[in-house]
């Protein structure tokens, strides 16, 4: 055994309520360790020390006077318990300034806020190009539309001229 484990063990070894494995285990670890025998002989002097004082009772009347005492003592009222304590108040009004600091600090991505709005302006100009709002369901279902390019995807160059012909 470990000296960490006897430690733990000696006290109910010492006052007779450990097993025999246990009782067996610490004797042995007592044989082989110096100062866990010396631990153990510091606690039985402890014991005879304590033994050898003499048992205080209580006087007769130590009940009675111990419940006078307790009965003595000032009750709370049903309203004490809303009426908060200084460190309720303080953690309270601590928690109310770290929420507003919070609500306060900038953003920690600027770009985002920027972001969604530019989606937000795409979409909307996308819906008032449209035209044909009555028939919104109709036209959200076209397949036509799954042919479209996503708004984020890139657009052609402008600037070359278009292959298409026209017939006149």
């Amino acid at each position: 055994m470990k000296c960490e484990e006897v430690e733990k063990g000696l006290v109910a070894y010492l006052d007779r309520r450990a097993n025999s494995a246990e009782r067996r285990d610490v004797e042995e670890h007592l044989a082989g360790c110096a100062a866990c025998r010396t631990r153990a002989e510091e606690f039985r002097k402890v014991w005879s020390v304590l033994e050898e004082m003499p048992t205080v009772e209580p006087s007769f009347g130590f009940d009675a006077r111990m419940r006078q005492r307790v009965a003595a003592e000032p009750q709370r009222g049903w309203f004490d318990w809303f009426v908060p304590q200084s460190r309720l108040a303080f953690s309270a009004a601590l928690l109310v300034a770290l929420t507003v600091w919070i609500a306060k600090l900038p953003p920690s991505n600027p770009g985002t806020p920027g972001t969604t709005t530019a989606t937000q302006q795409q979409d909307f100009n996308a819906i008032q190009n449209l035209g044909v709002l009555e028939n919104f369901d109709v036209v959200t279902k076209m397949d036509a539309l799954s042919d479209l390019a996503p708004a984020g995807a890139q657009q052609p160059d402008k600037s070359q001229p278009n292959d298409t012909t026209t017939n006149d």
